[in-house]
C-alpha cells in the first residue's frame, strides 16, 4: 500500500537525482573526458567491487578496507578518476569500519540527499568524474562535527615523499 510519505520521499528523491543528473550534463558540456566514459569503460578501468561502489552506488562492507589502517601522511584520491579529495590530516578512526574524515579538500565533492533507506542521509560524489564516495553525517568531532565515511574501495592512498 502506497501512502503519501513514500509518495514524497519518492518525489524527493526524484528530483535530487535530477538535479545531479544536471549537475553531471553541465560538467560533461565543460569539457571534461572522464565524463564521457561508457559503462563499458568504466566496467574496464574498474574493478568489480570499485564499479559497484563508484558507478553504482554501493557499499563495501564494514572493516573490509586496507586503507582503515593506513596512517602515513599523504593524500586520499578518487579511485576512479584520480582527484584529491581528502588530506590525511583529517582522517579519524569514527570505529564504524570505513574510512572517515572530517572535511574534504574545498570543491571536489558534490552532495545530494539519498533517500534509499527511507530516511535522509547526504551522499556525496567526486566532482569530476561523479563517483560514489559515500555518506556525510553530522556526529564527527568538534570543531566541525562532521563525518564523511568513505568506501575505501572509492579511494586511492597517495603517500607524501
Amino acid at each position: 500500500m502506497t501512502t503519501r510519505r513514500h509518495f514524497l520521499l519518492a518525489t524527493a528523491s526524484a528530483l535530487a537525482s535530477l538535479t545531479f543528473q544536471r549537475e553531471v550534463e553541465a560538467a560533461s558540456k565543460a569539457g571534461d573526458p572522464l565524463w564521457d566514459l561508457s559503462e563499458s569503460q568504466w566496467r574496464e578501468l574498474l574493478d568489480a567491487e570499485a564499479y559497484r561502489v563508484l558507478r553504482k552506488e554501493g557499499t563495501e562492507r564494514p572493516f573490509s578496507s586496507p586503507l582503515l589502517a593506513e596512517k602515513r601522511e599523504g593524500v586520499y584520491k578518487c579511485a576512479g578518476c584520480d582527484l584529491s579529495l581528502f588530506s590525511s590530516s583529517t582522517k579519524y578512526d569514527s570505529g564504524t569500519g570505513w574510512p572517515s574524515f572530517t572535511e574534504p579538500l574545498p570543491g571536489n565533492i558534490n552532495t545530494k540527499t539519498d533517500y534509499k533507506l527511507l530516511i535522509p542521509r547526504k551522499e556525496y560524489h567526486c566532482r569530476r568524474c561523479g563517483g560514489h564516495q559515500g555518506h556525510v553525517f553530522n556526529d564527527g568531532p568538534l570543531p566541525l562535527g562532521k563525518r564523511y565515511c568513505n568506501n575505501g574501495v572509492a579511494l586511492r592512498f597517495v603517500a607524501s615523499t
